[in-house]
């Protein structure tokens, strides 16, 4: 559900705003709509045309991309901070990917006309929209480099890697990564991801906790 009205402190705390000056954040938050979304809301299907940018405010959500069969591979995990949609904002192109809620998910949204008036008068904020797609590139980079040189074992524990934060000097998984989920980012098997994180969690290399969370130990990294 969108709402017209966005606070200018909510674009404050935006990194990708963080280059705009007072006078922009509050023509800018003019312009921009908040929405919500439950758990497994689609927020743009690949292929749609492309018509806003989207930043998260809360939650998190997947990037994914189907064959004509359907089977689908994960391309990214994105939180709150972090941005979508600037592909087709650039080139005109339609949506490249699905976006598809991990759980009840906030965003602000503008429209492809008003962003890139905004774009055309700060060069800094040109700069962070590149920086961006460079880091994405890196980690596709990063990703066909796991599927072409690492086993599963290797995939799998790359992946938790990523998902980790550092709380209290140990690398922890808080939120619940589903198995399906990994077997999608990695190109493999559910039933092969249950089976890997299960010798992981044998041989040391993890703790799943009670609640879920996993507690990754430092000879994980040493596998890599």
């Amino acid at each position: 559900m969108a709402q017209p009205s966005i606070h200018i402190g909510i674009l404050r705390n935006v990194p990708l705003f963080s280059v705009l000056d007072e006078a922009q954040l509050r023509s800018l938050s003019t312009v921009m709509l908040r929405k919500s979304a439950p758990k497994n809301r689609t927020i743009i299907k690949a292929g749609d045309p492309t018509d806003s940018l989207y930043i998260i405010i809360a939650g998190r959500i997947k990037v994914q991309m189907s064959d004509v069969e359907g089977k689908e591979v994960i391309l990214s995990v994105l939180g709150p901070g972090d941005f979508f949609g600037e592909m087709g904002l650039l080139d005109g192109a339609p949506r490249a990917a699905s976006v598809v809620t991990l759980e009840q998910s906030e965003f602000v949204s503008v429209s492809k006309e008003d962003f890139n008036a905004v774009l055309k008068n700060n060069f800094e904020l040109a700069m962070v929209i590149m920086r961006g797609l460079v880091k994405r590139l890196r980690e596709a980079d990063r990703k066909i480099e796991s599927l072409a040189l690492l086993d599963v074992y290797g995939r799998v524990a790359r992946v938790l890697l990523e998902f980790s934060e550092d709380i209290g000097g140990r690398k922890v998984i808080k939120g619940k990564l589903p198995r399906q989920d990994i077997a999608k980012m990695i190109g493999a098997s559910r039933e092969m991801v249950s089976r890997v994180m299960k010798g992981l969690e044998i041989e040391g290399y993890i703790e799943v906790q009670p609640d879920g969370a996993i507690v990754l130990r430092e000879r994980l990294a040493a596998t890599l």
